[in-house]
């Protein structure tokens, strides 16, 4: 009697990214945190707008914050250094508050035991960080159309303009929208790094989601474009003067930074203690 010789393959990769997608998903969906955030999304936008018609304590009118209401998603220029409050008063928000949500959402799996029994069965770590980056990714898309739709919303109720060259907001919105992957990444390798202080990861990424760093070096070295090589230069070169290459540059950085990010991150988890 013959014997036969039995073999237990390896999932492909697709395969184990799927499982680990539609996993990350289902809590995503089925979790308070998502909806709250993007309920913070629309009405952010709709905060910054109330205060364009705001009046003074006599009655006059003050400073208008905007006098347009796109002016709530992006600049009218790419403005890497610091050149007034207003002028950050935008889309770029949602990259802030989305860090906090990564931290928060990443941290519930340290928290819940959810990763130790991950890496008993699944030890492709770096499935493990693509799979957060996407899901995160979504999320944080789904906060930039969340934040539009206040916008859009406030401003009817405010009557404020609407007016604008409707190509260069497509480009400045779908540049916002891609930049939502490097965020994602930067997050989600933040929160590996600093696994167990889930206090110092809402910190960090609420740091470098500021952009102090670029802002930093742009005040320094003025508005030059080198600095959309990094992650928050990008993010404001997204503006209501944008062109398909203004879009361009931010998908190609966004991904090149999930790629860096995704890489270093699996390999931190590889070398240390994952729980």
């Amino acid at each position: 009697m013959s014997q036969q010789k039995i073999t237990f393959e390896s999932p492909s990769f697709f395969k184990r990214l799927k499982s680990m997608l539609s996993v990350d998903f289902y809590r995503l969906f089925h979790t308070p945190l998502f909806y709250i955030f993007l309920a913070i999304a629309a009405i952010i936008p709709a905060m910054l707008i109330g205060m364009t018609n705001m009046t003074g304590p006599n009655g006059e009118p003050t400073q208008p914050l905007f006098t347009n209401v796109w002016q709530a998603i992006a600049a009218d220029t790419p403005i890497y250094g610091f050149e007034g409050i207003e002028k950050y008063a935008n889309m770029n928000m949602v990259f802030i508050f989305g860090g906090i949500m990564v931290s928060i959402f990443i941290g519930h799996d340290y928290k819940s035991g959810y990763v130790k029994q991950l890496f008993t069965t699944h030890a492709k770590k770096e499935d493990y960080m693509i799979s957060k980056t996407l899901a995160c990714a979504f999320a944080m898309a789904s906060m930039c159309i969340s934040y539009i739709l206040g916008a859009v919303l406030a401003g009817a109720l405010t009557q404020t303009s609407f007016a604008v060259n409707v190509g260069n907001l497509i480009f400045a919105v779908l540049g916002k929208i891609f930049m939502s992957l490097g965020w994602a990444s930067l997050y989600t390798f933040l929160n590996v790094i600093f696994r167990k202080y889930f206090g110092i990861s809402i910190a960090s990424s609420f740091f470098f989601g500021t952009g102090i760093l670029v802002i930093g070096v742009g005040a320094m070295v003025g508005n030059t474009p080198v600095l959309n090589l990094f992650l928050y230069g990008s993010s404001v070169f997204a503006c209501l003067s944008s062109t398909a290459v203004n879009a361009l540059v931010c998908l190609l950085t966004s991904v090149f930074w999930a790629v860096v990010y995704n890489a270093v991150g699996s390999l931190v988890l590889y070398r240390s203690d994952v729980y």
